[in-house]
């Protein structure tokens, strides 16, 4: 009995010291680096508030313009619709890269290289202009004369172009992104669904998606974030998202870095709106954690031996 008393105190001790808050000591250079920062943040907050170039008067009148809102709910829309067509082709695409067929691992591997490896930019810019490589495209039956062509200038416009240009790119980075998590998933794990006699896609869609989603979901967060800021470069084709309306603006009023920083401010309130889901997202799913439980699960002693359960 005095044996188990003993083991259940240092049990108990164990976990009182892993409970306690670590408590760093603050140098010196803390306590100036603190002064410092704080001195040049209030000097740069200064000098932005009383800069009469800064126009805040203007950005206050533009921040809630009609166009600049259309502009944000375009920007809203592509990022939206790029990612969720982006993601499912990008499935499609790390399936195929981890399938033992090598002619079908070899074709998402080109896919991806050649997706990853140009800008974006030039990307948007080439399917705009598809249309002087194909000016018609032809759907029917192969080798017979059903069919029909269509005019590929009269639907590839600018937001065509730039949801198919989105969509393509980000699909190469989610597919990686997928492959990724399908790693991360156990060797154990797939050989005990093959001894169970598990299909390919039921494997899939059991086994290994459910276990790599920990992995998928954090990086996809990012890749939204990315997503929204980059749809600024469809500005180029003439879409009216939100930097295409400041510009739209400021090519009028020649108020350029007023309108500008109001594009700017938009973009940093949505990048902050999206950051906190994925920021929960990433403690959701993190395999590890930094932070003590605040309560400790109860000990019971449930053998002469004082043996923890």
């Amino acid at each position: 009995m005095k044996q188990v008393t003993i083991e259940r105190s240092k049990v108990m001790s164990g976990l009182d010291s892993a409970l306690k808050p670590r408590l760093k000591r603050r140098s010196t250079f803390e306590y100036v680096s603190w002064v410092v920062c704080i001195l040049v943040g209030i000097g740069v907050l200064s000098s932005v508030a009383t800069n009469p170039n800064f126009k805040w008067d203007v950005v206050a009148k533009y921040f809630t313009h009609e166009s600049i809102l259309r502009g944000l709910m375009l920007t809203i829309f592509l990022t939206v619709a790029s990612m969720a067509l982006g993601t499912l082709l990008g499935l499609g695409l790390a399936i195929m890269r981890a399938s033992s067929i090598k002619p079908i691992a070899a074709l998402a591997g080109v896919y991806i290289t050649i997706f990853r490896g140009t800008p974006v930019l030039v990307q948007l810019i080439f399917w705009f202009n598809i249309s002087a490589l194909y000016p018609n495209l032809s759907i029917g039956i192969p080798f017979t004369d059903i069919g029909t062509a269509i005019d590929t200038n009269a639907i590839m416009g600018p937001i065509t172009a730039a949801l198919i240009g989105l969509t393509l790119n980000e699909a190469a980075y989610m597919a990686e992104i997928i492959r990724g998590g399908f790693s991360s998933v156990g060797k154990g794990q797939i050989e005990a669904a093959d001894s169970l006699g598990m299909s390919g896609a039921m494997k899939m869609r059991k086994v290994i998606i459910p276990q790599a989603m920990p992995s998928i979901i954090p990086a996809t967060g990012n890749q939204v974030i990315g997503m929204f800021k980059g749809t600024s470069l469809v500005s180029v084709l003439g879409v009216a998202e939100l930097l295409q309306s400041a510009q739209l603006i400021y090519a009028r009023t020649y108020e350029t870095i007023p309108l500008l920083i109001v594009a700017s401010l938009w973009y940093l309130v949505m990048t902050m709106l999206l950051s906190y889901p994925q920021s929960k997202l990433e403690q959701k799913y993190s395999h590890t954690s930094a932070r003590v439980p605040r309560k400790a699960r109860k000990v019971t002693l449930t053998a002469p031996e004082g043996i923890a359960r």
